[in-house]
């Protein structure tokens, strides 16, 4: 059974407090593959404070066991709620 991108943001959101998370499939997926390559934009103020290598820890610690099985690739770009308005303007 492979992830679909609403199954790694309701991951990502039940393991990060008062998370938003966008996951997006960045590339069509391989039929030949099962694994699958996803893009998540995440933004959290649990964010606060902690370094670059920290906020995405969080988020593969969120995904879990499926970083292992049915994610291929997660590409992450993290944010406080305050750095994404600055990154939206």
């Amino acid at each position: 059974m492979s992830m679909r991108p609403a199954d790694v943001e309701a991951a990502i959101e039940a393991g990060i407090e008062d998370c938003e998370a966008t996951v997006t499939t960045p590339r069509a997926p391989d039929p030949d593959h099962e694994d699958a390559h996803f893009a998540a934009v995440v933004v959290s103020p649990a964010f606060e404070g902690e370094t670059l290598v920290d906020q995405h820890e969080m988020v593969y610690n969120a995904v879990g066991e499926a970083m292992t099985t049915d994610v291929h690739a997660l590409e992450i770009r993290t944010y406080t709620p305050e750095e994404y308005e600055e990154h939206a303007n």
